[in-house]
């Protein structure tokens, strides 16, 4: 049973996130602070399941790659319904949002034309950038607006996309959870790079 608990926070990810998306719809009462309590139990969920999952020795390519398309679907569905609340913002940020989405498409484009699988490097700017976005998010779902905040997510998520798909051109073979550029250039040489129980399998 033990060896199940990261595979059900993974997927608790997707129910979190269509729940979100109904409060959105249907606009309850405190719906916006609802979400975020939901939106912030959800990162939880990502920070702990791979943590688990190192920690009981069941980390295997397969859950890390289901880790990776889980979490995209979650911050879709969350943004789906962050637009459904706030489409201004996205009308005013377009171009930004625009740029952004078509960097991670293209991570998901450079992965599958090279290894013919999707990405899961779970690099430590990447894990940071959820960060920013999960802030980024809150700021939003409550306010309608985010500044500051926004364009740093913004710049930050540029530059770890870009990191990303550095790492990709540079690695041999598909490999899950490479904490940066550097640990890509020590694959690529044929060495073994030291990984963390907390932030790499």
């Amino acid at each position: 049973m033990k060896s199940k608990i990261p595979v059900i926070l993974i997927f608790s990810r997707l129910i979190i996130g269509f729940i979100i998306i109904s409060l959105s719809l249907i606009k309850t009462e405190n719906h916006k602070e609802i979400a975020v309590v939901l939106l912030s139990i959800g990162l939880l969920t990502d920070i702990f399941d791979g943590i688990i999952a190192r920690y009981l020795n069941v980390s295997t390519q397969k859950l890390r790659r289901l880790d990776s398309t889980v979490d995209q679907i979650f911050f879709i569905l969350v943004g789906i319904s962050t637009y459904i609340l706030c489409p201004e913002f996205f009308k005013i940020n377009a171009y930004k949002i625009i740029i952004l989405v078509g960097a991670e498409v293209l991570i998901y484009l450079v992965s599958f034309l090279k290894f013919r699988k999707e990405v899961a490097t779970h690099s430590i700017g990447a894990k940071i950038w959820t960060l920013f976005l999960f802030g980024t998010l809150i700021q939003v779902i409550l306010d309608c607006q985010s500044v500051i905040l926004f364009n740093l997510c913004f710049w930050i998520g540029l530059l770890t996309r870009a990191e990303i798909i550095a790492i990709l051109l540079i690695l041999k073979k598909w490999t899950n959870d490479v904490p940066s550029v550097f640990h890509s250039i020590q694959l690529r040489k044929g060495k073994t790079i030291k990984k963390s129980k907390m932030f790499n399998s």
